[in-house]
């Protein structure tokens, strides 16, 4: 079973050329965002209706298979005072679950206002109320992943440096 990493961590374990996975784990789906193998650009996959664990951990696995995923981003929703709140709390059981069934390298990235800020920009974008329900899942994802991998950049950068 995996232990969670910290971004400083990620940076060290990564391979030159991998993808990265987001996840933006919530009561009712599991939207999923997938980086470019250069860890450079996050885009939106897939949302995961959640049924059953198991289930939601096969769906999952199935698509670390088919991109040949290295790592997982999960959203860690906690509160604005950094306080922990349920649904940080259940974001981490379902990777702890998770890391049962797959071993993979974990981090956990801060995704306040992930979901205000895509919804803002799909409001900003005239997408309807429908299709805003239909993607902000997977693109709350994206934008989790997304300052993952920024971070990431930053070290890099600070490494050549």
């Amino acid at each position: 079973m995996s232990k969670p990493v910290s971004i400083d961590d990620l940076a060290a374990l990564l391979p030159p050329k991998a993808r990265l996975i987001g996840l933006d784990v919530g009561t009712k789906t599991i939207g999923l965002a997938l980086s470019d193998i250069e860890h450079r650009l996050a885009s939106p996959l897939v949302t995961i209706k959640r049924t059953k664990f198991a289930v939601d951990a096969d769906a999952l696995i199935a698509e670390i298979v088919k991109f040949d995923v290295f790592a997982l981003v999960v959203g860690n929703p906690i509160a604005l005072d950094g306080a922990d709140t349920p649904r940080a709390q259940a974001a981490r059981a379902f990777a702890r679950n998770f890391s049962a069934r797959r071993d993979l390298p974990t981090l956990f990235w801060d995704e306040r206002f992930s979901t205000a800020a895509v919804e803002r920009d799909l409001i900003a974008n005239d997408v309807s109320r429908a299709k805003r329900a239909e993607v902000i899942d997977k693109m709350a994802a994206a934008y989790i992943l997304q300052g993952a991998l920024d971070a990431l950049a930053r070290i890099a950068a600070q490494r050549e440096a």
